[in-house]
């Protein structure tokens, strides 16, 4: 019996989508990756580039094409977009942003796709939201890599806060993937222990947990300060999540997710934990949240909602 051929197609062929690609190289995820970005001589290059891994990796088909190589895929995930510059959020860049989601979304779902779509774009809720608005697809099969890097970044710093590896640590950034994103910290807990307690052994207060959480908000303007672009960590999460999709491997991962209620939320894609397997987003996690966490999340929601709001009346103006 013939296996089912997994196959990604990548819309961005920028630092983050090539990052991606190389991720998939080296972890073996999809039989076939096609790049799809304006700029067709960088897809062929990077291709041809690529197919060199192959060889010390894993056997795969890649290869630059455009819109139509979208009718049979499985996945479809989007880098594209203008990037972040110095000085900017990522809430500045929705109008221009929202333009070029509905440039990438009509020829994508004119080819006849029917998949899973995964955002990275920033602002990526905002976008999130746009791409499920555009395809009309179900909101499981769109979603967000939201919250997924912020978490990797959090689980690193209190992994070298408190002398223990990153994957040791559970603990979750929640809301916008940006500035008003905030840290779980009074349920988090390494090794099944409180990070509550943990803190208290070594005499870390409330505050200095609150500047571990600053550090991760504003880790990405650091890196883009220095080198222009923030690029391997977010590669690095978008094949994570590409693995639990074609292994439906049900994990609970931080995404960009759909809420119906969950939270006291509707109607929005936020950051939050979720099960990801083969049908997308196969339930939204309703975490424990103290209520002060919860305010938190309430407030990061009103911001992206005024955002979104704002940037769909011009567009649709």
């Amino acid at each position: 019996m013939a296996q089912h051929h997994q196959k990604v197609v990548l819309i961005g062929d920028g630092a983050v989508g090539s990052s991606y690609a190389f991720a998939l190289m080296h972890q073996g995820l999809a039989e076939e990756l096609v790049i799809v970005d304006v700029d067709k001589e960088r897809t062929v290059g990077d291709a041809l580039d690529l197919e060199d891994a192959s060889a010390w990796t894993y056997n795969k088909l890649v290869k630059s094409g455009d819109y139509s190589d979208a009718k049979d895929a499985d996945l479809v995930v989007i880098t594209a977009g203008a990037p972040q510059k110095p000085g900017e959020t990522r809430l500045d860049l929705v109008d221009k942003n929202l333009k070029i989601m509905q440039s990438i979304i009509t020829p994508l779902m004119e080819s006849g796709f029917d998949g899973i779509i995964v955002v990275a774009a920033n602002p990526v809720d905002i976008l999130t939201t746009a791409a499920q608005r555009f395809s009309g697809l179900p909101k499981n099969r769109v979603f967000g890599s939201g919250t997924s890097l912020d978490t990797a970044r959090l689980r690193v710093k209190l992994g070298q806060k408190f002398g223990v590896s990153p994957e040791s640590v559970n603990a979750y950034i929640l809301g916008e993937h940006g500035d008003s994103e905030f840290a779980n910290f009074d349920e988090a807990t390494i090794g099944g222990r409180p990070l509550k307690d943990w803190a208290a052994d070594q005499n870390i207060s409330d505050d200095d947990l609150e500047d571990i959480l600053y550090g991760t908000a504003h880790k990405a303007y650091e890196i883009i300060n220095r080198k222009g672009a923030t690029f391997y960590g977010i590669g690095t999460s978008l094949a994570r999540i590409t693995r639990a999709i074609f292994r439906d491997e049900k994990v609970v991962l931080p995404v960009g997710a759909h809420l119906d209620g969950q939270y006291g939320l509707n109607d929005i894609y936020i950051g939050t934990p979720a099960v990801i397997g083969a049908d997308g987003v196969e339930s939204v996690i309703e975490t424990t949240l103290s209520e002060a966490e919860l305010e938190r999340f309430h407030a990061s929601a009103k911001t992206l909602k005024e955002v979104s709001d704002g940037g769909f009346a011009k567009l649709e103006g």
